[in-house]
């Protein structure tokens, strides 16, 4: 259903989601693969992301500790041969770009990737996990920042509702798009919700949904 209501014109701020909504992986999920422990930690992420942990941070402190003595390497091997840009992302993020709307990436990921992944797509501004390394070897924790040390589903929807007061507009000119239980907070007050390929909690709540197809589907429910 195209909402013919909505123009890009009325919104100012879009906040994307980043693992399985901008890129194809969860990479906890692939770093742990390099430690031998990928369906141990999939596991968590599944429940975490269906809702059925519903405390997202304690789920990723636990996922956290399994990747103890990972090599830094891992990493840039998860980025360089794994991580790949969803489809239509790339058009989408140059399309709102062009309507003068600023993006935000958001993200319980990590920012070894999430860095790069707003760079390459020309964010304005992102936020995720720092991964504590030390002698090149994950240390099973995140640095603590200083707004906090976790981005769970509250810091998402926090840093949604910072970023549109510092640009100076409304929570009703927001749009988010994300895919697990941990974005519906944010998506809870933005003005237009978006269920990207998401699970079935979200794509209740959701006032779009793109079950099928790329990123650019977005583009289709603007009149």
């Amino acid at each position: 259903m195209k909402l013919t209501d909505f123009k890009l014109a009325d919104f100012k701020l879009v906040a994307f989601d980043m693992d399985s909504t901008l890129i194809n992986i969860e990479c906890i999920d692939e770093i742990a693969d390099a430690a031998g422990k990928k369906a141990e930690v999939a596991a968590i992420t599944e429940a975490a992301m269906r809702g059925e942990i519903t405390d997202f941070k304690d789920s990723l402190l636990l996922r956290l500790a399994l990747l103890k003595g990972v090599p830094e390497s891992a990493l840039e091997d998860v980025y360089a041969k794994r991580l790949q840009i969803n489809p239509g992302v790339e058009k989408t993020a140059a399309a709102l770009k062009a309507a003068g709307i600023k993006l935000l990436l958001v993200s319980g990921g990590f920012t070894f990737f999430s860095d790069r992944v707003a760079k390459r797509l020309g964010f304005d501004f992102a936020r995720a996990n720092v991964l504590e390394i030390e002698n090149g070897l994950l240390t099973g924790r995140v640095v603590q920042q200083m707004w906090g040390d976790i981005v769970d589903g509250e810091e998402k929807k926090k840093m949604l509702l910072q970023t549109a007061v510092q640009l100076g507009v409304r929570p009703n000119q927001t749009i988010a798009v994300g895919d697990g239980a941990n974005d519906l907070p944010m998506m809870s007050v933005a003005g237009l919700s978006v269920a990207y390929h998401a699970k079935p909690k979200v794509r209740e709540q959701a006032m779009i949904q793109i079950n099928e197809g790329g990123m650019d589907e977005l583009l289709a429910h603007f009149s």
